[in-house]
């Protein structure tokens, strides 16, 4: 095979390695996010619903600031096996695709460089260890005179979280 050809494809696999790397650190990032959401409840009983909705996620409310309206709950977020599976398969196919280009290169490793195909694993078990934490969300409840929405909370939580507290308590963005 060509020189400049191998050259190349190593280069770009090697790019693609690095992307790869990335990918799977910022698979453990903070989303946090700060949300404006309407309800036509009532402000008691979305202050329950928003309790029960908290309770049923098994996060525990911290802190109540009766003066502003604001609750803050923490819960331990578990790390979904699957994805520290496919963070795995994804390491392996791209180990292994830097492993068959650099076999070509350096024909005398040989095998030996299979041998860097279970490296894989250390992907999913850092995604599992970095993604397990503490986090808490901080709900402020409002009420909204200027419309016939009854009250405007601003939530400040993961974005995951925000998507399935939208969802769960049927509310809608204020923004």
């Amino acid at each position: 095979m060509q020189t400049s050809i191998l050259s190349s494809t190593a280069l770009l696999t090697l790019l693609l390695s690095v992307g790869l790397f990335f990918f799977i650190r910022a698979s453990t990032k903070d989303r946090i996010e700060v949300a404006q959401l309407m309800s036509d409840q009532s402000e008691e009983s979305l202050l329950d619903g928003l309790k029960q909705y908290f309770a049923d996620r098994a996060y525990r409310v911290i802190s109540l600031d009766a003066e502003q309206n604001q609750v803050t709950f923490e819960g331990f977020v578990r790390p979904s096996l699957f994805l520290a599976i496919f963070l795995s398969s994804l390491a392996a196919i791209g180990i292994f695709c830097l492993v068959l280009v650099l076999s070509y290169l350096f024909p005398a490793a040989g095998n030996w460089l299979l041998l860097l195909v279970l490296l894989a694993p250390g992907a999913g078990v850092f995604y599992w260890k970095k993604s397990g934490r503490l986090e808490q969300v901080a709900v402020k409840v409002e009420p909204n005179q200027e419309s016939q929405i009854h009250c405007l909370l601003t939530v400040t939580a993961h974005r995951d979280e925000l998507a399935e507290l939208r969802r769960s308590l049927n509310l809608k963005s204020a923004e």
